[in-house]
């Protein structure tokens, strides 16, 4: 064998086995290579506030915008496009960026303005008011307020006394929205009370003149102190002796 055959079989033998190592790499590659698994989303519009909604606000379209979530995460009666949305009253305010939920608005056909913001088992009862009982305009509605009712028996003798507390303010006048804080004498104010809460404001009116007190709205509730019930006692005499004895149930 010559020289050069032989210089020729080891350039051939080395090019093989670089051939070799490398195909032995891209096999060795394919075989470690993690199997990649894409998981589809299923994504459903919801309708959200584009903007914040007063309580009281009959919803437009520019107050709505719909966004992309989930299909897990909406719940099943939540609206899916703006049509159903429009034209319904805000029960509550409505932050920007948050889900409109169907308890938040009123439903379609439940009534005007007011009617949708009252609460459940109370009702709205409106009082004539003057510049004086409508504390000189600074009474907005949100607003918390006592009741009181005066009693004038003579020209020198009359009393006063507190009937309602914490009442809330549905209203003044027509307007059942708080969107400027500025005074604004009024005629009229719309208080959100319980029947029974109704009678009681209703038959102070007639027995005397009332006046409404605004309340701070950080002030802690009045917590009502329980009565201790006190079982009454029998005294029992037997000749000399006696003896008390408590009367349970």
């Amino acid at each position: 064998m010559s020289r050069n055959q032989a210089f020729l079989l080891f350039l051939l033998s080395v090019v093989f086995g670089l051939g070799a190592v490398f195909f032995a790499k891209q096999w060795m590659d394919r075989q470690t290579q993690p199997q990649v698994e894409v998981e589809v989303v299923e994504r459903e519009p919801i309708v959200v506030a584009a903007q914040e909604i007063p309580a009281g606000t009959v919803i437009e379209e520019q107050h709505l915008t719909t966004r992309l979530i989930e299909k897990d995460w909406r719940g099943d009666n939540q609206f899916v496009t703006t049509e159903e949305v429009v034209g319904r009253v805000a029960s509550n305010i409505v932050y920007e960026g948050e889900i409109v939920h169907p308890l938040r608005v009123a439903s379609a056909g439940e009534g005007a303005t007011l009617a949708a913001l009252i609460t459940e088992n109370k009702r709205a009862i409106t009082i004539r008011v003057d510049d004086v009982i409508g504390v000189a305009g600074f009474l907005l509605p949100g607003n918390k307020v006592d009741v009181l009712s005066t009693i004038k028996y003579n020209e020198r003798s009359a009393s006063t006394s507190t009937v309602l507390k914490d009442i809330k303010v549905l209203a003044v006048d027509q307007t059942a929205k708080n969107e400027e804080n500025k005074p604004v004498i009024v005629r009229a104010v719309t208080l959100e009370v319980s029947p029974k809460e109704a009678e009681k404001l209703l038959t102070a009116k007639s027995k005397g003149d009332i006046q409404l007190a605004l309340r701070n709205p950080f002030e802690p509730e009045e917590k009502k102190a329980k009565k201790r019930y006190v079982a009454p006692s029998v005294t029992i005499i037997k000749g000399t002796e006696s003896s008390n004895i408590r009367v349970r149930d």
